[in-house]
């Protein structure tokens, strides 16, 4: 036994450590609880909205080689025209100047160039826009917001910038841009695969011919390579949306202070409801000396009663209650000398279906008009 107890002593721990850290949090610092519709809306008003970037990408590349295919045609023409036009004019304009060509024929070639150039590359850009405009209202609705243009110090701070550059969310989207590459790979080799002799045909054909081939290669190309970005891109949608709502999640003590501070903390709340019920059993009470007559059940319930024909059209309930409350309003009633009746399924009745301040109801006239004529008889009242 000795021997035990020194190797007990003796014992000492090579790491100390602390069993709290592998305790879960009793103060419910754990993020369980879905996000509320209050920190949502912040989140937004913020710029945080669950959406992928590469959604309006895959569909700008869709939009993008579907119009190539309709117009890559009518594009090509114009290409030609255009080059056809400046190569042509260049010999008539050397001649003209002695074999030099001027700067600004050089300047007006190339702007009138860079303006075609421009007018038939507009439907792209247009609905470009378009499309990823539509793809990001899809996904997240119509709610701008400037707040992440706004600078803020914190983004110039090294350290957490370092943290931005290693974190989680940086290693995922390298991991992303890999394998989106890998996919596009693997895409463009299995396309070519079997079109390799089309390609070396292309150094015995005509220029038209060599450049429609080209086009339908490349189109077909292009519309394989965005159907494959758009799995890509709903498998991001379905993970970016995944995040949001993990990152969104609140702990049981952020929902509190929340609902404290949106609908005001329930102690002050709770004590706000005391004073005004006091404050109305106090008005009750004061309403009592001029009731007509309290009907009691006798030990339960007491009801009082006014009735003034040139107020309401039936008698009112001035004040009533039960048990403690009911024994307060005939103390009060003896004391003011109103009369007590007792009608144990009358006060019953009152109780539970007329509140204070309203009038007995039709199928209680009768019942109570003969207790007020009793009242009235008591009191010599005709």
């Amino acid at each position: 036994m000795s021997i035990a107890c020194r190797a007990a002593d003796e014992f000492q721990p090579l790491i100390r450590y602390n069993l709290q850290f592998f305790a879960e949090d009793a103060n419910g610092a754990e993020k369980t609880e879905q996000p509320t519709a209050k920190k949502l809306d912040e989140a937004r008003k913020e710029g945080q909205v669950a959406k992928s970037q590469e959604i309006a990408t895959a569909f700008s590349l869709l939009a993008f080689f579907l119009i190539l295919r309709i117009g890559y045609g009518f594009m090509g023409t114009n290409f030609q025209n255009i080059f056809g036009r400046v190569y042509n004019s260049i010999p008539d304009v050397a001649r003209t100047y002695s074999g030099y060509l001027p700067v600004n024929y050089i300047r007006s070639i190339l702007n009138n160039a860079l303006l075609t150039i421009l007018f038939i590359c507009a439907p792209f850009f247009i609905i470009g826009f378009i499309v990823a405009f539509v793809s990001d209202l899809v996904q997240v609705g119509f709610k701008p917001t400037s707040k992440p243009l706004q600078p803020k110090l914190s983004k110039l701070n090294p350290i957490s910038g370092m943290k931005k550059i290693f974190s989680t969310r940086k290693l995922f989207e390298l991991a992303k841009s890999i394998l989106k590459l890998a996919i596009m790979a693997v895409v463009i080799i299995s396309f070519f695969s079997g079109r390799t002799e089309s390609l070396f045909l292309l150094y015995d054909m005509p220029l038209r011919k060599a450049i429609g081939l080209m086009g339908n290669l490349i189109i077909s190309l292009g519309l394989r390579i965005a159907a494959a970005y758009m799995v890509i891109a709903f498998a991001d949608l379905i993970y970016q949306r995944r995040k949001f709502n993990k990152d969104m999640m609140m702990t049981k003590q952020e929902v509190k202070d929340e609902y404290k501070n949106s609908e005001g903390n329930p102690e002050i709340k709770g004590a706000q409801k005391r004073r005004m019920m006091q404050a109305s059993r106090r008005r009750m009470m004061q309403a009592i000396p001029q009731a007509d007559v309290v009907i009691t059940n006798p030990t339960h319930y007491a009801v009082a009663i006014k009735y003034d024909a040139n107020v309401s059209e039936a008698p009112i309930v001035v004040a009533k209650g039960a048990d403690y409350v009911a024994q307060r309003i005939k103390e009060i009633a003896k004391e003011n000398k109103v009369e007590i009746v007792e009608n144990k399924p009358l006060a019953r009745m009152l109780y539970a279906n007329v509140e204070v301040g309203e009038m007995v109801p039709p199928e209680l006239y009768k019942a109570v008009a003969e207790v007020l004529a009793y009242v009235y008889h008591l009191k010599g009242i005709a």
